[in-house]
């Protein structure tokens, strides 16, 4: 192992699809170990992953760290967003955790924007109006479908809440993935009980909202994991909050995010309260807010394509006409959780690359047109957007960003931004620093910046035609009751 200037500390990803650890030097932001290890998730109508899962992998990858894992002096756990974890009376899973991008719940959502009296009265309440993604409609969808392990349940938690309480024994989250569930009020910052009422979850099952700052514990000694006894836990947070610190972001710097999912988002000084629904007004990890658009379809849905054709995914032609709309798994932006892809403009001159590359441009296009809902209005529009994300480093992907954005476009150095922010949060605990401060001191967003283009209005203008005109089909949806 590399002398380290300074403490070590753990920052962790747990993600839809794996689990990433990095052990970074606190003085340098030099990662001197890592590790990884996989999860499953279920296929069909439901996105469901054993919560145990989350825990082996995490094991898994903290051993591969080796010794710099044990001679770590704070940790924290990043997860994937909005997951609905239940736990028995003795702290195991009562079944499989409702993921993300599970949109069986869509009618539950549906219902409860109703019910608490529409779109405009949840984002003034919680900052956002909830789909099928949010935890609150999950919960519901439980309760209604599986009334028997409702009951059974004696904790809900959150992925990254499962994690950090295996590690600590306590029940803890943070602001910033609480925003997430819908039922934090972002007005009052804490738990909404008329909210809680609602969909029947008794307060006394959600864990305790850690500050940011604040220390969730230490690591206890009741199992085989690679830290000391008495290591600090940080609080935690979601994985798009993780990346916001792991950048260091200051207000107005817009981030796309390209995974699984793609997410755009910026942070402000401003609480967000956006009745379309569009946009998500989460809280950060410091204590700021993280306006959010998020989509379900992104690079694994282009992949999918590239797969369908039998082409390399950077295999994209120009010159086409065609519009396809890749919502393999339903869609939240727009929120169309029914729909199905759709395929619109097909000529007998059209090749398989120009259908790729269509795929790509339908991904982009629905975070594109939230960017300027993100940011705030006094916002400088010419500030390079940060591109991250497994798709970052592509060029097709790069491209499609530049010529549909009209921005320059930034792509950091540093992978595995979740991962970072999450060993900045565990760094700001040894340091008394703000976490973001610690990322910028680690130059975590230096990287290439590719000047702007011009904006490809024709093809942003003929998506948006085609998505209007097909919004009473793509509503419909192609599944069976």
């Amino acid at each position: 192992m590399s002398a380290a200037e300074g403490p070590l500390v753990v920052g962790v990803d747990s993600s839809t699809q794996s689990t990433k650890v990095l052990v970074v030097d606190a003085a340098t932001g030099q990662v001197v170990a890592s590790g990884q290890a996989p999860h499953t998730v279920s296929s069909g109508d439901g996105r469901e992953s054993d919560p145990r899962q989350w825990w082996d992998a995490l094991c898994e990858a903290l051993h591969q760290c080796g010794e710099a894992a044990h001679e770590a002096a704070a940790v924290s756990i990043a997860g994937q967003q909005h997951g609905l974890v239940t736990l028995d009376a003795q702290g195991a899973p009562v079944r499989p955790a409702l993921l993300w991008n599970d949109v069986r719940s869509a009618p539950q959502a549906r219902r409860l924007v109703e019910e608490l009296g529409g779109p405009k009265a949840w984002a003034e309440r919680t900052g956002s109006v909830p789909g099928a993604s949010f935890t609150v409609t999950k919960w519901a969808w439980l309760a209604e479908h599986e009334p028997e392990a409702a009951r059974s349940t004696a904790a809900v938690r959150l992925p990254h809440d499962y994690l950090t309480q295996h590690l600590t024994g306590e029940g803890t989250t943070d602001r910033g993935d609480a925003s997430g569930t819908g039922w934090w009020a972002s007005t009052t910052e804490a738990y909404d009980d008329g909210i809680l009422a609602l969909v029947g979850l008794d307060p006394s099952l959600l864990p305790r909202v850690v500050r940011p700052g604040e220390v969730a514990g230490t690591v206890r000694d009741s199992h085989d994991l690679p830290f000391s006894k008495g290591t600090l836990v940080a609080a935690g947070t979601g994985d798009n909050a993780a990346a916001a610190l792991g950048l260091g972001l200051r207000p107005g710097t817009p981030v796309l995010s390209l995974g699984t999912s793609g997410t755009v988002y910026a942070v402000s000084r401003h609480r967000s309260a956006d009745p379309s629904g569009t946009v998500a007004g989460f809280a950060d990890a410091r204590g700021d807010w993280l306006p959010l658009a998020c989509t379900l379809n992104c690079t694994l849905a282009v992949d999918r394509v590239a797969a369908l054709l039998g082409l390399d995914r950077e295999a994209v032609e120009p010159g086409t006409s065609v519009t396809l709309l890749p919502y393999l798994d339903g869609e939240r932006t727009p929120n169309l959780p029914n729909a199905s892809g759709l395929l619109h403009g097909l000529r007998h001159d059209t090749t398989a690359g120009q259908l790729l590359q269509a795929a790509y441009d339908g991904a982009v296009h629905a975070l594109l047109g939230a960017l300027d809902l993100v940011l705030d209005q006094d916002a400088d529009r010419t500030t390079p957007l940060l591109l991250i994300g497994g798709g970052a480093r592509g060029t097709a992907w790069q491209q499609t960003v530049r010529r549909l954005s009209g921005r320059p476009v930034q792509i950091p150095e540093a992978r595995e931004l979740v991962a970072l922010g999450a060993a900045a949060q565990a760094a700001g605990l040894l340091t008394g620093e703000d976490p973001a401060a610690v990322a910028r001191r680690w130059r975590t967003a230096d990287g290439p910046v590719l000047e702007a283009v011009h904006r490809d209005e024709v093809t942003l203008n003929r998506i948006s035609g085609v998505l209007s005109d097909a919004a009473p089909l793509l509503e419909r949806g192609t599944r069976t009751p």
